[in-house]
């Protein structure tokens, strides 16, 4: 009995020790409610790179993965208690400007590193010195979309409808407008700019004031991406043929299982596309995702991915799991991921190319790639 009592101590010590040596990182994206399948879609990537690396300076990781349901305050939550209850070293961010800005709030002020794969507002790295992002932003994104439809679609106006309840989608409708207006060099080009609340389904009013306007081009950087199938659906429905052109959001199937074929020959801009050259990391990255799961990788798995994995590089150039000395190193990242080159400009926002890719024959297609500055 006693040989027994001290081999059950001894693998309680073991066991103890080891947890007490664990790296934690934690995670927090919607697992449930309206941005439920962008979020599953993002651990998918976060849980290929946690296999593919589950240690960092010699010592096992613990992944803690936390739903922050679709909600803001969830959101703040989730980080609160990734801080507060798992003593994370860092964090992988969530899905969503709206749900990362409160998220890096709570981050920030605790002094814990985090690390979003795809929020595009600038205020979700703003003044927060903890807080870095392997994406563009909306300034270069609606700009972007903005030259493309002035140079490659030969638009002089435009009509931009947004959801006024998103704060992804105020500032990439406001961005766009902005470049739109500078690029056409006439201050009323932008002939209709009209929100929709969140949640709405019926958006007969706003396409009715947008005919009205009889612009080129329609551009609506919804915050949820049923909410651009409707759109292009009752657009169709009445009778508006223009191009439609959408923010990275758009880059999900249920665009094409909602919208169907009146989302053929819609354009956006994204982060990522299988047949892009990004890096030479893009296509076995590409290989072992359709081995795993039988479909092709989006934008959100391969940035969920890069964001972990600049994470763990960041902790083994630092050398250390304190968040400060990971904050530095970040500071001073150039990382080739799946999805391009990785670095961080005095804002701690990446440097990085954007993707556009359109809809041909109810199938995504890749148009071209636009090289960040």
């Amino acid at each position: 009995m006693r040989k027994l009592l001290s081999f059950l101590l001894l693998l309680v010590g073991i066991i103890s020790a080891f947890a007490a040596n664990e790296i934690v990182i934690g995670v927090a994206q919607p697992l449930t409610g309206s941005y439920a399948m962008a979020g599953q879609l993002g651990m998918r990537g976060i849980d290929m790179a946690y296999e593919e690396v589950p240690t960092v300076l010699g010592r096992p990781i613990k992944l803690v993965k936390l739903d922050n349901k679709s909600d803001k305050i969830e959101s703040a939550n989730a980080v609160t208690r990734l801080i507060e209850q798992y003593k994370v070293v860092g964090i992988v961010g969530t899905y969503s400007s709206a749900l990362g800005i409160p998220a890096t709030e709570i981050a920030n002020k605790e002094k814990v590193v985090y690390v979003s794969p795809s929020n595009t507002n600038p205020l979700v790295t703003k003044d927060k010195p903890y807080v870095f992002r392997i994406c563009f932003i909306d300034p270069f994104q609606g700009t972007v979309m903005a030259k493309f439809a002035v140079q490659s679609m030969k638009a002089k106006t435009a009509a931009v409808i947004y959801d006024v309840s998103n704060d992804y989608s105020v500032g990439l409708a406001y961005y766009f407008r902005d470049a739109f207006v500078k690029l056409t060099g006439n201050p009323k080009s932008v002939v209709t700019y009209i929100a929709y609340q969140g949640g709405d389904q019926d958006f007969t009013a706003q396409l009715t004031a947008v005919k009205r306007g009889n612009p080129d081009v329609i551009f609506a950087p919804v915050g949820i991406v049923g909410d651009g199938a409707l759109i292009a659906k009752q657009a169709r429905e009445l009778g508006l043929k223009q191009p439609i052109l959408g923010g990275d959001t758009w880059d999900l199937p249920q665009l094409i299982e909602i919208g169907g074929s009146a989302v053929e020959g819609v354009y956006y801009s994204t982060m990522f596309d299988v047949k892009a050259d990004l890096s030479d990391k893009t296509k076995p990255f590409v290989e072992k995702y359709r081995a795993k799961y039988n479909e092709d990788p989006g934008y959100l798995p391969a940035l969920a991915y890069d964001a972990y994995m600049v994470l763990i590089d960041a902790i083994k150039r630092a050398n250390s799991d304190k968040p400060d000395d990971i904050r530095k190193a970040l500071l001073t990242t150039d990382y080739i991921g799946v999805s391009g080159r990785i670095r961080f400009d005095q804002n701690r926002d990446a440097i990085k190319d954007v993707v556009i890719k359109t809809i041909r024959n109810g199938k995504f297609e890749f148009v071209t790639v636009i090289k960040g500055e």
